[in-house]
């Protein structure tokens, strides 16, 4: 791997998509980590290094807005198996950047498959399980491949909190008392607020510091969304009810039964991160899982994000997912939106990733083909200016 991140580099005379409303014959010019210029025809220094793309595609790099990589690594069990604090349904204090393991290979899956920026987050088996991280793909250390932290609080709706607690017949073993003990736990960050807002003219006022309701807040100040594990219809609709009750940020996990009340969705304006669809109906709620959800919800005017939920879905299969979306009726471009420009927007990153635009990080991809065909490689991966396919 090129350990120069600040290395000068030209990609010439490929066919460059910007996913910023351009595509032409062209070149990108690469300095100091960040994408310097872009044109048919730019003007460079002499010394700068060559990479010739003719014939090829170039597109930013591809961004999975939903994935326990890191977290949730494949080739243990409990040994890596850090998705879920199972001990408690109400976790937000816990961060999934303290359990990341740089070396999972989920990571150099996504980079050689051309996914250079992820969101990493805690499971779904707690009410609340936690706070999730943007990543680059590439690096040693996990603080150093940090894009945002935190990134979302994650709550989740349906069958697995009430599986996992109400076989221990504790709260929640419904989904009433779920939603119970979301709002509840909204409500307590409420009260600390407003104590520490009195603490500061008052500090005898000023409350012992709880880290989970410090997350919490953070929700309520809209510094962070809620990341919501939801399913069916149904369970989507509670999931708004609730942040439209505390006039929070949302983003809707999953979004299986999306396409059932895709108006409805569109009207409240709340993103979609929708996936995995390419797995089986491994539980009840999936039973109505389909392709033309990430089409549907996107005609109706819904931000879409297609994701993999990796490892439930390996990373490397990203492009396919949305490959199949355009194949179950979804627009090409809105496809690659939903894994380039939108998940940027959604995770709240695009000032930095997700196009290929001036001053932005130099992540990019170049493409043998379409990245829709099947038999398409990425054959040269740029991630932070480094050069990480071919691995050197």
């Amino acid at each position: 791997m090129n350990a120069n991140k600040h290395a000068s580099l030209l990609i010439q005379n490929g066919r460059i998509k910007t996913m910023a409303g351009q595509e032409f014959i062209g070149s990108i010019w690469i300095e100091e980590g960040k994408i310097k210029a872009l044109g048919e025809k730019i003007e460079v220094p002499s010394e700068v290094k060559k990479i010739e793309a003719a014939g090829k595609w170039v597109l930013p790099g591809f961004i999975d807005a939903h994935t326990h990589v890191g977290i949730g690594e494949e080739i243990y069990q409990i040994e890596g198996d850090d998705l879920n604090e199972l001990t408690d349904p109400l976790t937000p204090e816990i961060r999934a950047i303290d359990g990341i393991n740089p070396e999972d290979e989920g990571f150099r899956d996504a980079r050689l498959g051309g996914v250079t920026t992820v969101f990493s987050t805690p499971g779904s088996g707690n009410v609340i399980g936690g706070t999730g991280v943007v990543l680059k793909t590439v690096g040693k250390i996990v603080d150093q491949m940090i894009v945002r932290e935190p990134a979302g609080l994650k709550v989740a709706f349906g069958e697995n909190p009430k599986g996992v607690y109400g076989e221990q017949k504790k709260m929640p073993m419904t989904r009433m008392g779920t939603a119970g003990l979301l709002r509840q736990a909204l409500v307590d960050a409420q009260t600390y607020l407003e104590k520490c807002e009195e603490g500061k003219a008052d500090p005898e006022k000023k409350p012992e510091r709880d880290l989970g309701l410090e997350n919490i807040v953070r929700v309520l100040k809209r510094e962070i969304p809620l990341r919501a594990h939801a399913h069916r219809s149904d369970d989507i609709m509670t999931a708004i009810r609730i942040a439209r009750e505390f006039d929070v940020d949302l983003v809707i996990e999953h979004c299986t039964d999306g396409h059932k009340i895709a108006e409805e969705l569109a009207e409240y304006g709340y993103p979609a991160v929708v996936g995995p669809s390419l797995v089986n109906r491994a539980k009840v709620e999936l039973k109505d899982k389909s392709f033309k959800t990430p089409g549907i919800l996107a005609r109706a005017g819904v931000k879409v994000a297609i994701i993999t939920d990796h490892s439930v879905t390996p990373i490397e299969r990203l492009p396919l997912c949305a490959a199949m979306a355009v194949k179950e009726g979804m627009d090409p471009e809105e496809a690659l939106k939903a894994i380039t420009i939108n998940p940027a927007e959604i995770l709240g990153i695009a000032d930095r990733v997700g196009s290929l635009e001036v001053g932005k990080d130099a992540d990019l991809v170049i493409w043998s083909e379409h990245p829709f065909v099947l038999q398409a490689e990425p054959e040269v991966v740029i991630i932070n200016a480094q050069i990480v396919k071919p691995e050197g």
